[in-house]
């Protein structure tokens, strides 16, 4: 599952915000905002936390990891972040611990799957949300 491109007047970037992140990597108010409406989907979001690519939402950690990444795409056209004109990305992930592969690995697809037709349902019905690619 690749994710979710999209544009919207609902996030900006926040002056500094790339600051705890790498340069040119944005999507505090896009992860502020999803994490809210994942807990409205009744999962239990961690803080959001600062990745060198973006936000991370943390929605379980046993038996497997279960988040959403949140950021922006490099877009050459939009210099200025500024500017409003942001494609913004999230996308869906599980990881298996190590340690937990080597007792088997247990399966992620399930909970993967609900969570990808969340956040389909949650962009797609969000009319501030223009979505610009989806799997």
């Amino acid at each position: 599952m690749d994710g979710y491109w999209f544009t919207s007047n609902l996030f900006t970037v926040e002056p500094g915000e790339d600051e705890e992140v790498n340069p040119g990597r944005y999507g505090r108010q896009l992860a502020i905002w999803l994490k809210a409406q994942l807990k409205q989907c009744d999962y239990s979001v961690e803080p959001v936390i600062a990745e060198d690519w973006g936000r991370c939402l943390m929605l379980s950690r046993d038996p497997f990891l279960l988040w959403v990444g949140c950021g922006n795409v490099d877009d050459l056209a939009a210099d200025d972040p500024t500017n409003g004109k942001i494609t913004w990305h999230c996308f869906p992930a599980a990881e298996v611990p190590l340690f937990k592969r080597l007792f088997g690995k247990p399966d992620t697809s399930a909970a993967l799957s609900k969570l990808n037709a969340d956040l389909r349902s949650i962009l797609s019905t969000e009319s501030a949300i223009t979505l610009v690619a989806e799997p």
